[in-house]
Parts: structure tokens; C-alpha cells; sequence
């Protein structure tokens, strides 16, 4: 992967040449999951897009220049998951966990978990563990700045968030929990001897669907007029995860943009949350992912299987 120290004007022109490599994009068929495969496949990747509507991929995947197959993943089932993880049989140079549901009325996965832990931690967390024997290169998590809004923590006590249902603190559960899972995977890659990095990006503020299924008209009416008038489009809020992929970062760096308060902007290291820097609530939170959903981390990570 290449090195890059001046950020000030990086933008995926300055993609390193991706020729045989491989990447996997959850969510690729829209916002900035496409827009980011879009450019690793431009750079030369084979991208593969992991979509819970192979249609709608098909049809994303069309309008790429490059090498790309879509393959059907539901992250909220965790059927779908192992599925999935267990018919893989490539190296992945690059996964990319971009797929994300955002502040939805209170919903449940297949596995009766609250929808977006499940979708956005859980999942992935299954995902990632069932892939990691494949893949020789990066792991990026799209997490974001919500993970610092309000009093946001892991509620162990209960995580599904039956005693005090908000949209708002739902997602920031889930943001925080995908940088706590970047903590420790890649305590556990370093510990187990793997070369694989595993790296957080956050997009600051863009303009993408994700918005669009609040169910609530006050909060979308808020966010169309902030999209219109003060957020960075798909294309910018994709470079934090595609310079997370591919610039020589240490393990568990977290990316977003330089701009004012982190909106917008080039793409650089930034800080987190005290509570996202915790290693103790970290592996506690591995553990207990563990035993939600049944996969945990594999021996020899970074090893192809024979």
C-alpha cells in the first residue's frame, strides 16, 4: 500500500494501483459504499459487491468501470452471515465494512436483535470473523462521529435497548460498538502474529440514503435541509474509508475528515471518544458478541485456508 503524509488535497485520484487485488464492499449498491467500490474497481480492484438486494447490485455494479461480482448478504440475519462466510473461498486484499442502517424506528433483526447493533456491529462482527482466515490486507469499519453523542456507552445490561428505545441513542450504541470491535481486533491480530490492520474511517457529513429511513418527517425534514446546505457529497465522505484502506496507518487508526469539527474535508487521522478507547469495555464487548452470534475469532488470521 502506498504512503501518503500530505492529506491536504487527497482524493481517490490518488488511489495506489489496486491490479489484483480483491475488495469486498458491504452495502456497495448505494451512497458511499458504491461510491467507494466504485473507486477501488477504477484503481484496478476486483470488488465484490455485498449487497442484501442482488438487483439493485446488479444494477449499482453496472455502472462501475472495472472488475466487479455481486453477491447476495442480509447483515441482519445472521443465517445470511454464515451463509455468506461460509461459502467464501478467495483472498480479500481489502473488506470493507460499510453497510449501515441509521436512527430507525425501534426494528428487529431475523435474530430478534435491535436492528441497528445488530446490523451494524453484530453482522459485521460475524462477517468479519467468518472472512478473516481469507483475507491478507486490511479490515476498514465505517463507524462515525455519533459515537460521541450523549452519554453513549455499551449498555450491557441491555443491549437491545427495551427499557429506553431512542433512535438517536440506538445508533450511537452501534457507531461506538464498531470502533471498540476495530479495538480489539486488532489487539487480537497483533497478538496473534497476523499482518492484517484493521482500521475505522468515518465519513464526517454527507449527504447519502441513509438518512432517508428515520420514519420520523421532523428529523428528515432536519436532515434534507443540513444535506443540502452544509454536507460533503457520497464521493467525499468515501475517502476517509478508501485512505483507511489503502495509506500505510497504523492498526486501529481511525480516519476522517480534516475540516471544522470533522463535517468535512480531507481525509485524516483523528481522535476518538474516551469511551471508544477503552480496551477492558472492548474485549468485554467481543465476548459478548461472541455469544450473540455464535462466531468467534479463528486461529491463524491473515492464513488462507488449505
Amino acid at each position: 500500500m502506498a504512503t501518503t503524509t500530505d492529506t491536504t488535497a487527497w482524493d481517490a485520484t490518488r488511489l495506489p494501483d489496486l491490479t489484483g487485488r480483491r475488495a469486498l464492499v458491504t452495502g456497495a449498491n448505494s451512497g458511499i459504499g458504491f461510491t467507494t467500490a466504485d473507486a477501488l474497481a477504477r484503481a484496478g480492484a476486483h470488488v465484490v459487491f455485498a449487497v442484501r438486494d442482488v438487483e439493485r447490485g446488479r444494477t449499482a455494479a453496472a455502472r462501475v468501470t472495472g472488475s466487479t461480482e455481486v453477491r447476495r448478504l442480509d447483515l441482519a440475519d445472521l443465517v445470511s452471515v454464515r451463509e455468506f462466510g461460509e461459502a467464501w473461498q478467495d483472498p480479500i486484499d481489502l473488506l470493507i465494512n460499510n453497510a449501515g442502517v441509521m436512527m430507525l424506528p425501534r426494528q428487529q433483526t431475523k435474530d430478534g436483535f435491535e436492528r441497528q447493533f445488530g446490523t451494524n456491529h453484530l453482522g459485521h462482527f460475524a462477517l468479519t470473523n467468518l472472512l478473516l482466515p481469507y483475507v491478507t490486507g486490511r479490515v476498514v469499519t465505517v463507524s462515525s462521529d455519533a459515537h460521541r453523542w450523549g452519554d453513549a456507552r455499551i449498555r450491557f445490561e441491555d443491549l437491545n435497548l427495551t427499557l429506553g428505545y431512542t433512535p438517536r441513542g440506538a445508533y450511537a450504541q452501534s457507531k461506538l460498538a464498531n470502533l471498540l470491535f476495530t479495538l480489539e481486533l486488532q489487539r487480537r491480530l497483533t497478538e496473534s502474529g497476523s499482518p492484517v490492520r484493521a482500521l475505522a474511517a468515518h465519513p464526517g457529513y454527507a449527504a447519502t440514503n441513509l438518512q432517508s429511513h428515520t420514519g420520523n418527517r421532523l428529523v428528515h425534514l432536519f436532515l434534507m435541509i443540513g444535506n443540502r446546505f452544509f454536507a460533503q457529497d457520497d464521493r467525499a465522505g468515501a475517502l476517509p474509508t478508501l485512505y483507511a484502506a489503502t495509506q500505510d496507518l497504523p492498526g486501529a487508526s481511525y480516519v476522517g475528515p480534516n475540516g471544522f469539527r470533522e463535517r468535512r474535508g480531507a481525509p485524516t487521522l483523528v481522535g476518538r471518544s474516551s469511551a471508544a478507547s477503552d480496551p477492558v469495555v472492548a474485549r468485554r464487548l467481543w465476548t459478548v458478541s461472541e455469544d450473540l452470534t455464535g462466531v468467534r475469532f479463528p486461529s491463524g488470521a491473515g492464513l488462507l485456508r488449505k
